[in-house]
């Protein structure tokens, strides 16, 4: 396998920069570059040591002080020989030193590749890759305790131990197919049947963690709507905490969709702010309108914002209607202004109805707490392992499907056999989720998100 580097810091001006060589040369190519201080052989320096010293150009000519860290196979995050880096954070020296380590003999890492390096050496689980990026992304505490309970393998070991289940019911198929002269009991349809429908539920309890997070990890689609001159712009600003919206008293002034991701408390909302729902001539602002319409057909979360110094008008009703059951937040908006706006008009028609001041931000708290309600008040424990990306989410629904098929089968008495090749597809779908039976075209999928560096 050959030798890979690249800079694993953020690509951009710091007090330090890595540069992170692994592979078999990995220390022949660090003492190419790297002088020590101390006079020391590169070569002759334990694992999880460090050194100071200089980095040279092939001329000879100091480069950059420099501190080398060595990590040994196994014991590395690879599980092969590397050797870090560490040189001051401009973007142009760090570049140098990386450019004198390909000098040196090390290719450039693709990306992901030091992770996906990990997950061949058996450092990682498959799930356990994919929960790096989730760490390197996450915008939250919760999201960050379900990206650390997905690293520490929670979903591994849940997966686990249906595969297990499965293996155990897999070999008493095959037991009693294979030797049917030995004295091993029957497999009973009623027994089978049974564990296979507490499999399956126990398949559905995980399943039903990646709306959570999904929620987490990617933000709740939502739009702002209401008639002209609710304070739609207005509230848009104050969630945003700067000027993203024009505000004026003229109706009709947001024509298109202004769109920002804001966080409220471990919720990401990504907001879209639209036109004001009316019948106009203008043919501009009717687009704007068509657009409000489709956005909210298309929304997660609505906000309704209405005017609490105006009673309901057909344009409110209207949109009223149109949410119907949706998942949705009255907003009585310019609560500071007094109040002509009963909330037991929205009450009937809403789980939520918030009065709230946008232009003061009195009221957002209530907002939040509301919001938590609707999107996490039922919300899965992150150290039970919560599935993270669609991949998963579909290695289980396709385990579920071929065991909803077997216990169909069991039910309508077709033979073992059958059953047994459903089983098995069954657990080779798990195995796929876990790595422990990927093929490469999904080891390449898992990693063609990731970062170059990680």
């Amino acid at each position: 396998m050959s030798t890979i580097a690249a800079i694993s810091t953020p690509n951009a001006v710091g007090g330090i920069a890595v540069i992170r060589v692994s592979g078999p040369d990995a220390l022949t190519v660090a003492a190419r570059v790297f002088t020590p201080a101390n006079g020391k052989p590169v070569s002759g320096m334990a694992g999880y040591t460090c050194a100071y010293g200089t980095v040279r150009d092939q001329d000879g000519n100091p480069v950059d002080d420099v501190v080398l860290t060595v990590f040994r196979a196994p014991h590395s995050y690879t599980g092969e020989d590397t050797a870090e880096l560490s040189c001051h954070g401009g973007l142009f020296l760090s570049r140098q030193v990386l450019r004198l380590c390909f000098a040196a003999g090390a290719e450039p890492a693709q990306p992901g590749e030091f992770t996906k390096r990990a997950f061949l050496a058996g450092k990682l689980s498959l799930t356990q890759a994919e929960s790096v990026m989730d760490l390197i992304s996450a915008q939250g505490d919760a999201q960050l305790r379900c990206a650390r309970s997905l690293r520490e393998g929670a979903v591994f070991r849940r997966i686990h131990r249906c595969t297990d289940q499965l293996v155990v019911l897999l070999s008493d198929l095959a037991a009693w197919a294979d030797y049917p002269e030995e004295d091993i009991p029957s497999v009973e349809p009623d027994a089978l049947d049974a564990s296979l429908t507490a499999l399956h539920a126990d398949l559905s309890d995980i399943a039903s963690t990646y709306d959570y997070g999904r929620i987490l990890r990617e933000g709740i689609n939502t739009v702002i709507v209401g008639r002209p001159n609710v304070g739609k712009s207005t509230l848009m600003n104050r969630l945003s905490g700067f000027e993203r919206s024009i505000v004026t008293d003229i109706a009709g002034t947001t024509r298109d969709v202004v769109e920002e991701s804001v966080r409220l408390g471990d919720l990401t909302l990504r907001l879209s702010d639209t036109a004001g729902l009316r019948d106009t001539p203008d043919r501009i602002e009717q687009l704007g309108v068509e657009i409000a319409y489709r956005r909210l057909e298309e929304a997660e979360l609505i906000l309704a914002v209405f005017d609490s110094t105006a009673p309901l008008l057909p344009q409110d009703r209207e949109l009223i209607s149109r949410i119907g059951k949706r998942r949705a937040v009255a907003i009585c908006n310019k609560s500071d202004a007094g109040s002509s706006l009963t909330p037991d008009e929205l009450s009937a028609h809403f789980a939520y109805v918030i009065p709230i001041s946008a232009k003061t931000g009195e009221g957002l708290e209530q907002l939040s707490s509301a919001l938590h309600a609707l999107f996490l008040s039922d919300a899965p424990d992150p150290q039970a392992g919560v599935l993270s990306n669609e991949r998963q989410k579909l290695c289980v629904a396709r385990a579920m499907e071929h065991i909803s098929a077997a216990i169909a089968a069991v039910r309508s008495g077709e033979p073992l056999d059958c059953v047994t090749v459903l089983l098995d597809d069954a657990a080779n779908t798990l195995l796929e989720l876990t790595g422990e039976r990927a093929t490469e075209a999904v080891v390449e999928q898992v990693f063609a998100r990731f970062c170059v560096g990680k």
